[in-house]
């Protein structure tokens, strides 16, 4: 068994449109942290998915929703931080703002 650290998800804007933003291609990940920050002069909304490899990103696995983020404010989510995904599992999320919100998730990869 390898253990790899690695940036899951580099800095990147939130889309407002469902987005899967990373994939465990052929590996288990531990989600050690996500992190969103609103940017923008007003409130924004952001909501995260879990999906597993057999899935969509829908209701059955939203495991934070439309989560308000007050202008400047950065959350950790600690809702996702230690979960899992199997291989071929998924992170979606949707952002109720275009080009409002930054996020950014990093953990352990194993193999």
């Amino acid at each position: 068994m390898t253990v790899s650290v690695k940036v899951l998800i580099p800095a990147k804007l939130a889309e407002n449109s469902q987005t899967t933003q990373y994939t465990a291609n052929g590996v288990t990940v531990l989600i050690d942290k996500f992190t969103a920050t609103n940017f923008s002069a007003s409130a924004a909304t952001i909501s995260v998915n879990l999906v597993t490899a057999a899935d969509t990103a829908g209701n059955q696995n939203l495991i934070v929703k439309t989560k308000t983020l007050q202008p400047a404010e950065t959350y950790t989510f600690p809702e996702i931080t230690g979960a899992a995904l199997a291989p071929s599992g998924f992170i979606s999320t949707i952002a109720g703002t275009a080009s409002a919100i930054n996020i950014r998730s990093n953990g352990r990869e194993i193999t």
